[in-house]
Parts: structure tokens; C-alpha cells; sequence
């Protein structure tokens, strides 16, 4: 797409009362009737919860479903490793919940920095997830009357979130699964295993197709339909070391903005407070810990930072519960970026307990007096082995060690209150978009967007999109940009093996990813930014010199895999200095060390900085173009959150 094409940047936010903008909004949409829909084709890629959800959805409809995923099963995706729980205001517990203080719980946890429409129906659909789960057979925990059970998370007084054991994503993702195979089995749906998007293809300023890669035989196709729709996940993984899971990347989506889509709030990164601390350079990956546990767990570190005793020997008047102690209120449950900016002023402070003084205590000895071990091990029996697998410390005996580490992101694609991006015909899912969590997300509502977009959002918006397209057939692959698209995949795959340079890949992905943890990770500064961007240049410039791919094109080669997804890394993780460089505030997971209050808190600045931060690709190594999108709050005033 031209970079001086006019983008359609309307959010198109449907007028009425918060609570009636949704259902009006279905009303007033343009429809495809049932026989109609098998003469539209549609893209999906991504079979993790959104992805999956909406190809089972869309072809269950009767739309022509052609879904791409680099996995050899679509059960292989990372949505299999959420593992706490989802939110819904079911208020199956009477403690007080509703559809408004999941909204509103939403809207302050994300520090007043989404839309107020877009969050209250993620609240309303909410709880239509669960009734589609349950019906799926998801086996959700049940009290010992067989109701389902729910627990609470960070950033929440009640007890919302469902779950399944310490296996909730695995679960969900079972459930879309079995929906996606039977629209496969009716030939609704066409199922591309071990198949990477790398480009998208732009026509007369309308998204109509991929371009692919075969990651076993190297083959690169084109193929074309009426609209695509993203739902590749998010970006934590640019900081090499995280909880994604090692094959997780940005490519899809970042193809995607280098033709046009504007990306929205590239800074807004989560550090999840509850992970296995770091144990040396030799790592790749980090190992989450569910919030879950921060339900019976307790936080705390030693008061004296010259402590060597072993942690049941430090009496309780030497323990600094300091969550407890901060956040009354909240407690052990406040949100996560406020959690991780606690522990990490604990561990900067000296107060840092293990081997390497780099993680604080998560304490069960309480939990387990008051419930016993049985009580225990029944709610988080299979993430006490994992940590015990990990570590070789049983949790059941001493506190587990815990550290926070890069898990999600708020920023994505840029989408309208239709999910579609500002390139018309293509939309984006789940993590892979912007839209509902503000500056942070708050525990148990990842699998919530997710399946919310797929199941029920997708449906109704992707037909007022092509509703007016009836009787057009979509461009074929010999169409010009089909072949210009592949011309440019081919061009970077061979690039990218003819360098033959000295260092590998992961070498290269492991310096990106300090450089972003030190100066664009829990806490930030302008000159820290600035610094990081000119690193970020360099290191790229080095990557495009002196990067070893080794294998060829015509096999399985992860090596080459990892090499363009690092590329693209590169040029986002620039992008994310940029933008946590202009926002001189602190909000959220968006930490700038010049803007903090006198206890050292977030201090947004309403002022200037309530809007979506957009940013415009404008070639490589050119500015960024940023187009602010206001932020209206009719029903919620912004306020200085408090969790005390």
C-alpha cells in the first residue's frame, strides 16, 4: 500500500447508551443471508483461542474458511498455555458482580486507556463464553455441589474467574479445536498446518490474500479471498526471554503494518509479577506461575537484606508482606503491573531471595494450615509439580521464588470498534489487536477477548463487511500484487540465507531483547529511549551484515524461520522505544521514571496523553507517523487508581 494512501481511521464507535451500543449496533449491520455466505471466501490465520473460534464460527456459518497455522495442529498453539483462568460477570458467587464492574474493573485496570465501547461489550459477551464452553464440555472446576467454581484475580474484589485447574487455555483451546475440525470435517473450513504468512497482498486498497511458507518444503503460494483476518498473538517474545513460547512471533502482523495497518500503543508491554525467576544466561525461555496462586499464596521477602537463613526459619515479625502492606485493599491480588513494580523496588532495594537475590517468595505454609495439602494440591496441584519439575524445590515445603517477566501486550494492530484494521477487508483477533486493555491487562482476561472476538464478534462484523461485495469474485493469485508480494518473501528468504555471516540468530535475538528489558521493559526513561533506539539501528544494521542462517530454503530450517521473525522484531521493537518515548507519562505497564508520584506510582498526564497512540509505518528507517485517536470516557471519569 502506498504510504500516502488516506487510511480509514473512523473507531465508528455506535452512538447510543453504553449499554445498548452493541445491540444496536447488530441491528443496524448489513447481513449475508445463509445461502449467500458460501460464496464469500475468508482467510484466517491463527488457531490459537481467537483464531480458532473464528474459523470454527465463520465456517459454521457457511463462509468458505481457509486457515493458515505454523503449527502442526492447531492444539499446539500458545493459547495452550494460559493457565489461571477466564473472567466472566456470571456472579455466580453473590458477592457483588456485574456486567458494569467487569467494565469498569477493565476500564480502571487498564488505567483509563481504552475505549469505554469496546470494553463494555468484551463485559456483556463475557458471559455467553462460558455458556459456549460449558456446552463444548471445557471442565471447568465445580464446588463440591457441581456448580461451576470461580476464583479471584489481580485488580478485582470478586470472584469472577473460571477455570480448570492450571490448565485453563488447554482446555478452552480443546473446545475451539473440536469446533474448528468439525467445520474441517464438513469442508466448510481448509486446514493449513506448518504454513507461515509472511506478506499480505493489498488490492485497490483492500486486503484480499496472504502469501505463505511452506515450513517443510520451502514452497511460497499465494492465495486469495474476500478478507483476511489476523489472530497471530502479540509480541513479548521480541524480549527473547519470556513466557511465549519460543515459535511465537510478530511477522504476521508486522507484514501487515508495513502495508498499511497503523499499529496502536506498541509501548503498553505486560511483566507478569508470578514467574520463575531467571537461573542464568544459558536460558531461552521464562516459566509462568498462574496469578491463580496469588489467591492462597502470600508475597513477602525478608526485611533485613542481609538475610541467609532459609525462609521457614525467618520468623513472621522479619517478613515484609509488602503487598499486604501497600495494598490493603487488594492485597496479594493487586494488578500486575503494580505487583511487578512492587517486587522489582524490593529486589533493586537488596530484599532479592534465591541463589541470585533476583525473586521474592511465594508463600503457601498459610494456605496450607488453614486447607491442608489436600485443599492444596486439589486447586494447583499440576502448577506445584511444574514449578517442582523446574526448580527442584517442592513448593508444598518452602515458598516458591518468583520473579516478573515480559508476558503480553496490550499494543497491536490498530482496529475499529469491527475489529477490521485501517486496511479495509482485514481484521485483527485477539492479543494480535489493540483494543480492550488499555495500559494493562488484568488477570483472566486474555482467553476472555480472545474467544469473545472469535465466537461472537467476528460473526456479525465481518458480514456488514462483505455484505456489499456480493457477486464479486475475490482478485485471482496471477493479479499483479500476488506477484509482487511473493517477489518480496523470496527476496527476503534468499536474502536472509546469502548473508552468511558469523553469528547466529538467537545471538541476535538474545542482545534485541536485553537491549529492550533495560531500557523499554518495567521501568523507562527518555534518555534510556533514546539510547535504546540507536542501539536497536545498530544491532540491525550488524544482524543484516553478519547473520549466519544455516540450511537452505528447500526444507524444514528453523533457523531460517527464526532469522525472519527476528528481522521483524528489529523494526518493531524500534517502534516500541519510539512509542514509549512520546508518551511522557506513566500509565499501566508504561513506566516512565519522570513521571511517577511521591510513593512512586503511575502518573498519567489526562491532559495531553488520553488517546490511542496509531503510528503510520513510513519506511524503513524513517519517522513514524503518529495519528492520536481521542479517548471519550461518557459513563467512567479517569482517576488516579488506587488499590489501598
Amino acid at each position: 500500500m502506498p504510504v500516502d494512501q488516506k487510511l480509514d481511521l473512523d473507531a465508528k464507535i455506535p452512538d447510543g447508551s453504553l449499554e445498548d451500543k452493541w445491540d444496536n449496533h447488530r441491528f443496524d449491520m448489513k447481513l449475508v443471508n445463509p445461502n449467500n455466505k458460501r460464496k464469500f471466501d475468508v482467510i484466517v490465520v491463527g488457531t490459537g483461542l481467537a483464531g480458532a473460534s473464528a474459523a470454527a464460527s465463520l465456517g459454521e456459518l457457511g463462509y468458505n474458511v481457509r486457515c493458515f497455522t505454523y503449527h502442526d495442529s492447531p492444539r499446539r498453539a500458545h493459547s495452550i498455555a494460559a493457565q489461571g483462568g477466564i473472567n466472566a460477570a456470571k456472579n455466580y458467587q453473590g458477592d457483588g458482580d456485574s456486567i458494569f464492574r467487569l467494565f469498569h474493573d477493565t476500564i480502571k485496570g487498564g488505567d483509563y486507556r481504552s475505549r469505554e465501547g469496546n470494553v463494555y461489550r468484551l463485559a456483556q459477551l463475557s458471559v455467553n463464553i462460558i455458556d459456549q464452553a460449558v456446552a463444548q464440555g471445557v471442565p471447568f472446576a465445580r464446588d463440591y455441589g457441581g456448580l461451576l467454581d470461580n476464583r479471584s484475580f489481580g485488580g478485582a474484589q470478586v470472584s469472577r474467574t473460571f477455570y480448570a485447574q492450571g490448565q485453563t487455555g488447554q482446555q478452552l483451546l480443546l473446545g475451539a479445536y473440536q469446533a474448528l475440525m468439525r467445520q474441517v470435517d464438513r469442508g466448510s473450513v481448509t486446514l493449513h498446518p506448518r504454513t507461515e504468512m509472511l506478506e499480505l497482498v493489498v488490492v485497490d486498497g483492500r486486503a484480499h490474500g496472504v502469501v505463505v511458507r511452506d515450513l517443510g518444503t520451502g514452497e511460497i503460494s499465494s492465495h486469495s479471498a474476500h478478507a483476511v483476518v489476523l489472530a497471530t498473538g502479540g509480541y513479548a517474545s521480541a524480549y527473547f526471554l519470556s513466557t511465549m513460547a519460543k515459535n511465537s512471533n510478530a511477522t504476521a502482523a508486522w507484514r501487515a503494518h508495513r502495508k498499511g495497518a497503523v499499529y496502536g500503543n506498541p509501548c503498553y508491554t505486560q511483566i507478569h509479577p508470578t514467574c520463575i525467576p531467571q537461573s542464568g544466561d544459558y536460558q531461552s525461555k521464562l516459566t509462568l506461575m498462574s496469578e491463580g496462586l496469588r489467591n492462597d499464596g502470600r508475597i513477602w521477602v525478608p526485611k533485613d537484606p542481609d538475610e541467609t537463613r532459609p525462609p521457614e526459619d525467618i520468623p513472621e515479625s522479619e517478613r515484609d508482606y509488602y503487598l499486604e502492606r501497600l495494598y490493603p485493599a487488594f492485597g496479594n491480588l493487586a494488578p500486575r503491573d503494580i505487583s511487578s513494580r512492587a517486587a522489582k523496588r524490593m529486589v533493586d532495594a537488596g530484599h532479592g531471595v534465591g541463589p541470585q537475590k533476583n525473586g521474592v517468595y511465594l508463600d503457601f505454609a498459610g494456605a496450607i494450615e488453614r486447607m491442608g495439602v489436600d485443599g492444596v494440591e486439589a486447586k494447583y496441584d499440576n502448577l506445584f509439580q511444574m514449578y517442582e519439575k523446574i526448580t527442584n524445590e517442592n513448593p508444598y515445603r518452602v515458598p516458591m521464588r518468583i520473579y516478573p517477566a515480559p508476558h503480553y501486550a496490550m499494543g497491536g494492530l490498530w482496529v475499529d470498534y469491527n475489529l477490521q484494521t485501517s486496511i479495509p477487508g482485514l481484521f485483527a483477533l485477539g492479543e494480535s489487536n489493540f483494543s480492550d486493555h488499555g495500559a494493562n491487562r488484568l488477570g483472566a482476561s486474555a482467553l476472555m477477548q480472545g474467544l469473545a472476538d472469535g465466537y461472537f464478534v467476528i460473526p456479525y462484523t465481518i458480514g456488514n463487511y462483505l455484505a456489499p461485495m456480493l457477486g464479486e469474485s475475490p482478485p485471482p493469485t496471477s493479479h499483479e500484487a500476488f506477484a509482487e508480494a511473493e517477489a518480496e518473501v523470496r527476496d527476503k528468504v534468499f536474502g536472509l540465507l546469502s548473508v552468511n555471516g558469523t553469528r547466529s540468530v538467537d545471538s541476535f535475538h538474545k542482545e534485541l531483547g536485553r537491549i529492550l528489558w533495560d531500557y523499554c521493559g518495567m521501568s523507562r526513561t527518555a534518555e534510556g529511549l533514546e539510547k535504546a533506539r540507536s542501539e536497536i539501528r545498530t544491532l540491525r544494521d550488524e544482524f543484516h551484515k553478519d547473520v549466519r542462517v544455516l540450511g537452505e530454503n528447500e526444507t524444514i530450517n528453523q533457523s531460517l524461520e527464526k532469522a525472519g521473525r527476528v528481522q521483524d522484531f528489529f523494526e518493531l521493537a524500534e517502534l516500541m522505544t519510539v512509542d514509549a518515548h512520546h508518551r511522557e507519562e506513566s500509565c499501566g505497564g508504561h513506566f516512565r521514571e519522570e513521571h511517577q508520584t511521591e510513593e512512586g506510582e503511575a502518573l498519567r498526564d489526562d491532559e495531553n496523553y488520553a488517546y490511542v497512540a496509531r503510528w503510520r509505518f513510513r519506511g524503513l528507517g524513517e519517522d513514524p507517523e503518529l495519528i492520536p485517536e481521542p479517548l471519550e470516557f461518557e459513563t467512567v471519569t479517569p482517576s488516579t487508581r488506587s488499590y489501598k
